[in-house]
């Protein structure tokens, strides 16, 4: 099964940011900052400067495949650093609207 690359869950994250998807919490925030979430069924692992999204640890899409952050950076490419600016800040209003409710 080949690994998930960092154009899907980019879209998968756009998507989010569109609200064409819903992205929810899954579990609490670690005090590193990783934060699990649930987008659809695809399962992502981000990693949190406050309330900056840095970058995307990890993900699993519904039919099994996974990807990391160590397999993007081998290519150059994070999917959080396909976001355009407003997609990111987007996100980053949805994860803390999402924290502060919980």
């Amino acid at each position: 099964m080949p690994p998930l690359i960092a154009r899907e869950i980019y879209q998968v994250l756009r998507d989010a940011s569109l609200e064409v998807r819903p992205l929810r919490l899954v579990g609490e925030q670690s005090e590193s900052g990783v934060v699990h979430v649930d987008i659809e069924g695809w399962r992502l692992t981000l990693d949190l400067d406050g309330t900056h999204l840095r970058h995307c640890q990890h993900c699993q899409c519904p039919d099994g495949r996974e990807g990391t952050f160590d397999s993007w950076q081998r290519y150059g490419t994070d999917p959080v650093s396909l976001l355009s600016t407003w997609e990111l800040a987007q996100i980053e209003r949805l994860l803390t609207e999402l924290k502060t409710a919980a």
